[in-house]
């Protein structure tokens, strides 16, 4: 008994950790908070990066990380809370790829750490205090699971793979005509 209260306990505290740092990155983008650059500087920076449309993308973007990182905090629709954090937090790792592992170097370190740790929340489950424990699981049952995995990885690998051809195109744009 000690035990399974230790597990929800520390459950709690990882889904209120991860999911405060995920709301305030989400909010940067959405709303500007937090030193951010809301939506239009978000979707500008995000065109420069590849993802287009960048406002739209930023939107995505803050979204995932905003409403999936309240969803993990309240411990409700935990699958798909986690999947969504995951998905975004890849188009992260995406961008920061290039730069090594390390986060001191501009690598993706911080945005692979959070993804591993919504994907982990949202396999493992909320634990019993959560509101979905409260409502007895119905949003949190091996169909959502598998559904909001698949579909979050689905649609992590279009979006990258969309930006890798945008960036790849802007690349040979850049290139110097041969005479």
């Amino acid at each position: 008994m000690l035990n399974s209260r230790r597990k929800d306990l520390g459950l709690l505290a990882l889904r209120l950790g991860a999911g405060a740092v995920l709301v305030a990155h989400g909010s940067q983008k959405l709303f500007g908070w937090f030193g951010g650059h809301g939506l239009e500087g978000t979707g500008e920076a995000m065109e420069s990066m590849g993802f287009r449309p960048g406002r739209r993308s930023a939107l995505a973007s803050g979204l995932a990380e905003a409403g999936g990182g309240t969803l993990l905090a309240l411990g409700l629709a935990t699958p798909a809370a986690g999947a969504a954090a995951a998905g975004g937090m890849a188009g992260a790792v995406s961008v920061h790829l290039p730069a090594g592992f390390f986060s001191a170097s501009g690598g993706f370190e911080f945005p692979a750490f959070l993804g591993f740790t919504a994907a982990a929340i949202g396999l493992a489950g909320p634990g019993r205090y959560s509101l979905d424990h409260l409502t007895g699981g119905v949003l949190d049952c091996p169909w959502t699971v598998a559904g909001s995995f698949a579909a979050s990885a689905a649609a992590a690998a279009l979006v990258i793979s969309r930006r890798n051809a945008a960036v790849r195109a802007d690349m040979a744009a850049d290139l110097p005509e041969e005479a």
